[in-house]
């Protein structure tokens, strides 16, 4: 593999190829087709996958200790229904009569295993010796307005209710729905409770018309990433296809050659999309915008060899001569932009969250289809094509030659310019914090986000920790000093800036205690007495109805709780610093209950910083290998070493942009640099070819090798340039805020990379003047 300099059989080989297509090309096209039709009927097999978790590995730490408790206790996952009615009151009777039957309804939701409001509220009271246990609310109907501020008096005095079920100033009440997953069928089952869900939820706004309501839980989280990706497939794809061919299209000036460009563009989504599907590799939010990416990175390949051919097309050479002309100057340097564009999207397999392996698969994929299709299909298309090259060139074509001069002759200073402003930015990188905000993956177009904004705002908070408090040993949880460690920590957990509500079962012994003691408040507290702990505790389960039991908060053998957090929304750093302060107090006043917390906020906390650690590995083997790559394909050890400055100085210098004007880098900023080093690598490539051909065929000096490789190839790359920041700059339109940010910065950096390729390489190469 030999970029430039081809010895005379390495011209004659392609030269053969290139007949050989050029007499075969309808037989090519045809074949090439139905290969390309094979592989996009796996495309049937394309599934998108609803659950959060896929977002960790199986080893994922976090991961395990959540399926752990989860495995102890009753699962969370939920469907939780906002009420907030117009007049500001929960417990007016409409409202009431609405939070009641919605309470019954929701037990129709598909795989629900428990049901929780106000209205359903065991509520317990004392009765001589016995203990009465019933429903808060139990006919709504012949309620006066002294037994609906009994219910109310009742429902903001106790702790399980408040800032959970309903709020503290009475405006907002929740029903909350427990829902178990059978796992039998992932794909359906969540959009399954989804569409029940919101089809009550239809029926109630239609008959409630003064009750807002808002859907929000796990659940729903769950959901929204298979609609952020279909949303995002069924706009962002086809406007990347609209941007790009009017890029191409102005750039071009060659209606038939933008043609060719987007049949090779399509035929490489279809492939890549459908060997997907055949694979099994499951469709999640990073992996659906491998579409788009391929869009981006399949044009280039198009680009160099279009430009070539319309070139010599311009200069009178035949269209058949055209074609074999621009595979001969571009075969190699396809070949090997196609190379490091794959390994660099391959390193995204060390990233700790399985969706950016398999967007890198995919889209390494799509990158090897594109160079096939680039180097087979269109030739042996373009051969039929009735093109015509108009004599001018296309859009920006006048500007190389002022441009190469302009270099060659500021060469020195421009090489301490660009010097001291790419320090200058790189040093800005420490600015950049590790930080998310996992809600905000999705943006207000999406209904889950404006909803768990809505809930967030006005009663509790998606996110939640849960502790799985052990007394080690069975039956130890009716233990007093348990209780009472237990209380402490529930006391300090409510004190916390970030807390909303805390779910304990001291709540629940405290009230008993006061039950069973004729509702004396003096004796609100806890049971001083294992035997009375246990007893009382026996005699509520007792009493309690079908689906309201405590196993989501007691496991079997009455050894541990679970201690439940809600909390605001906050920043990933927020909720680390949480958990680290958290485990400092138990160290320090509950060391025998010491315990890490678990739960999705948890994993997604740790997520970003477990990410970046492993994409540090995978960057730098991506950066090895294709810094052997090129200095094997360039012949020079010296040009090798060289490409390492345009092709690490622009994500470098990228992120110091970010960390002035943003500051913060999450779950996919962390596989930029990884992702983005195969790409602008790219440009150097293409640049390094024309200016080695003219040192090494041409004799040329430096500078003249410089002026050819900016006459030769400069359009070229600022063309696919300019389609692949305009691709993913459609792509930071994303409704996934992954996507988004991702595609911004990609975008960015790949600008930088031109800067870099046609201001600093070139004075690079004349300084060092590199020969054959």
């Amino acid at each position: 593999m030999i970029v430039a300099g081809q010895t005379r059989g390495q011209k004659l080989v392609i030269d053969k190829y290139a007949r050989f297509l050029i007499r075969w090309r309808y037989l090519v096209i045809v074949a090439t087709l139905a290969v390309v039709a094979v592989l996009a009927s796996g495309g049937r097999f394309l599934q998108f996958t609803n659950d959060y978790r896929v977002f960790f590995g199986e080893s994922n730490p976090q991961l395990e200790a959540f399926e752990n408790l989860q495995d102890s206790y009753t699962k969370n996952d939920n469907v939780l229904i906002m009420l907030l009615p117009s007049d500001g009151d929960v417990f007016s009777g409409d409202t009431l009569e609405a939070i009641k039957e919605l309470t019954t309804r929701a037990w129709q939701i598909p795989f629900s295993i428990r049901v929780d409001s106000i209205a359903n509220f065991q509520h317990t009271s004392a009765d001589g010796d016995d203990l009465l246990v019933e429903d808060l609310v139990d006919e709504v109907d012949g309620l006066s307005d002294q037994d609906r501020e009994t219910i109310r008096e009742i429902a903001l005095r106790e702790p399980i209710l408040v800032n959970r079920l309903v709020s503290p100033d009475s405006r907002a009440a929740a029903v909350n729905v427990t829902v178990e997953l059978p796992g039998v069928d992932p794909t359906n089952e969540v959009p399954e409770v989804v569409a029940y869900a919101r089809s009550i939820v239809a029926d109630f706004e239609a008959r409630y018309p003064d009750i807002a309501f808002h859907v929000s839980g796990v659940v729903m989280m769950n959901n929204a990433f298979p609609e952020a990706s279909k949303a995002d497939m069924s706009l962002l794809v086809p406007l990347a296809f609209v941007v790009i061919v009017v890029s191409l299209v102005l750039f071009l000036r060659n209606i038939p050659a933008a043609i060719a460009t987007v049949i090779v563009v399509i035929l490489s989504i279809l492939a890549a999309m459908g060997t997907t599907g055949w694979l099994g590799i499951k469709l999640t939010p990073p992996s659906a915008s491998a579409p788009t990416l391929i869009l981006t990175l399949a044009v280039a390949d198009c680009v160099h060899f279009l430009t070539t051919f319309l070139h010599s097309m311009r200069a009178g050479a035949q269209r058949h001569d055209a074609v074999i002309e621009s595979l001969r100057v571009n075969f190699h340097p396809i070949f090997l932009t196609s190379l490091t564009t794959i390994i660099g999207f391959l390193s995204l397999n060390f990233s700790d969250s399985p969706p950016f392996h398999d967007l890198g698969n995919i889209t390494a994929i799509g990158v090897a289809y594109a160079f096939v299709l680039s180097v087979l299909f269109l030739p042996a298309f373009v051969a039929v094509l009735p093109v015509r090259a108009r004599r001018e060139p296309g859009l920006g074509g006048g500007m190389m030659g002022p441009l190469a001069e302009f270099v060659i002759r500021r060469r020195r200073a421009l090489l301490i310019v660009m010097g001291v402003i790419s320090i200058a930015l790189i040093a800005q990188i420490p600015r950049n914090e590790l930080n998310d905000v996992f809600v905000e993956y999705f943006d207000t177009s999406i209904d889950f986000r404006n909803d768990t904004d809505m809930v967030t705002e006005h009663l509790t908070g998606l996110y939640f920790i849960d502790y799985s408090l052990d007394s080690k040993e069975s039956g130890g949880i009716s233990r007093p000093e348990f209780l009472e460690a237990v209380k402490r920590f529930t006391l300090w957990l409510r004190s916390q800036p970030e807390v909303i509500h805390v779910s304990a079962i001291t709540d629940i012994f405290e009230r008993l205690n006061k039950n069973m003691h004729a509702d004396d408040e003096a004796w609100y507290r806890l049971p001083e007495q294992r035997d009375l702990a246990a007893q009382y505790l026996l005699l509520y389960e007792m009493s309690l109805p079908y689906g309201l039991d405590l196993n989501n908060q007691i496991d079997v053998d009455k050894a541990s709780t679970r201690l439940s957090v809600s909390m605001h929304t906050i920043s990933t750093r927020g909720v680390i610093e949480f958990e680290s302060r958290a485990k400092d107090w138990m160290q320090a006043n509950t060391p025998d209950l010491v315990t890490q917390g678990a739960s999705p906020t948890v994993m997604f906390s740790h997520i970003g910083a477990r990410n970046i650690r492993s994409m540090l590995w995978g960057t730098t083997l991506a950066l090895v290998l294709i810094s052997l790559v090129l200095i094997f394909a360039l012949r020079s050890l010296k040009l090798g070493l060289i490409s390492l400055v345009p092709n690490l100085l622009p994500a470098g210098i990228a992120f110091g942009i970010w960390g002035i004007f943003v500051g913060e880098i999450g779950l996919a900023l962390s596989v930029v640099m990884g992702m983005t080093l195969g790409i602008v690598v790219d440009d150097t490539v293409h640049f390094l070819s024309k200016y080695l051909r003219a040192r090494r065929e041409r004799g040329c000096n430096a500078e003249d090798a410089v002026r050819y490789a900016f006459s030769s190839v400069g359009i070229a790359l600022w063309v696919t340039t300019v389609v692949l920041v305009a691709g993913f700059l459609v792509l930071s339109l994303s409704a996934f805020e992954l996507n988004a940010g991702m595609g911004l910065l990609t975008a960015v950096t790949i600008t930088i990379a031109l800067i870099v390729d046609f201001l600093l390489l070139p004075p690079l190469l004349m300084i060092f003047k590199e020969v054959a």
